[in-house]
């Protein structure tokens, strides 16, 4: 069998190591055990080859022999359809699992990745743009602590939703922005102390620090 190749930059800048999104596939290869190797291209001057993979010239994308796959959650799907301990083999099951997968990116992200720069940027001023995002994420990070009050995973067992799901909440908890949400707070600290995630961060911590 031939291992499976995930491509991520050779380097980036500090602040986003540890949360670029090849740690989400990183995490899913090592919780199914599938062999993987990592390459590299660079942060900068993206080329052609590049772009034929990711046509926005971003990080990451898989390949597995000629097929090759961008967008992260598009890769978790295809990891989970490979592995039963990505995601359940029942019909039922594994539309409870899409669903959540969708949701994480759909309806978590697109409220958290613009909260998120503008905490990056420092720009939280009380101006109406941050009032406007800060609210929207408070109104997604109300109904998940109702959803995961009383429960361990999102769908039975940890699947690929709770990957993603954990990442995109994990972003927030960075800034302290689960401090009043501790179904939440905890979910992220049960996933994030599987040894998956433990080494999927080592890992990509380890990678960049290499380019340094």
């Amino acid at each position: 069998m031939t291992d499976l190749i995930l491509t991520t930059f050779h380097w980036v800048p500090e602040t986003p190591r540890g949360y670029v999104r090849d740690i989400r596939v990183r995490w899913a290869l090592e919780e199914a055990g599938l062999p993987y190797r990592v390459n590299s291209v660079p942060f900068r001057d993206r080329d052609a080859e590049h772009f034929s993979h990711q046509p926005f010239g971003q990080v990451p994308w898989l390949t597995d022999g000629d097929l090759s796959i961008f967008e992260s959650g598009a890769m978790l799907l295809y990891l989970g359809e490979r592995s039963e301990a990505l995601m359940p083999v029942d019909p039922h099951g594994r539309s409870e699992v899409k669903q959540w997968l969708f949701a994480a990116l759909a309806s978590v992200e697109a409220a958290s990745q613009p909260w998120s720069f503008f905490k990056f940027s420092g720009d939280t001023g009380e101006t109406p743009m941050w009032k406007f995002f800060d609210d929207f994420l408070i109104l997604r990070l109300k109904h998940m602590e109702t959803v995961l009050t009383g429960r361990e995973w999102l769908v039975g067992a940890f699947s690929i939703a709770d990957i993603l799901m954990a990442d995109v909440l994990r972003l927030v908890d960075r800034f302290d922005g689960l401090a009043a949400y501790p179904a939440c707070r905890d979910y992220v600290a049960r996933a994030t102390a599987r040894p998956s995630f433990v080494k999927a961060h080592a890992d990509q911590m380890a990678h960049f620090a290499a380019a340094d």
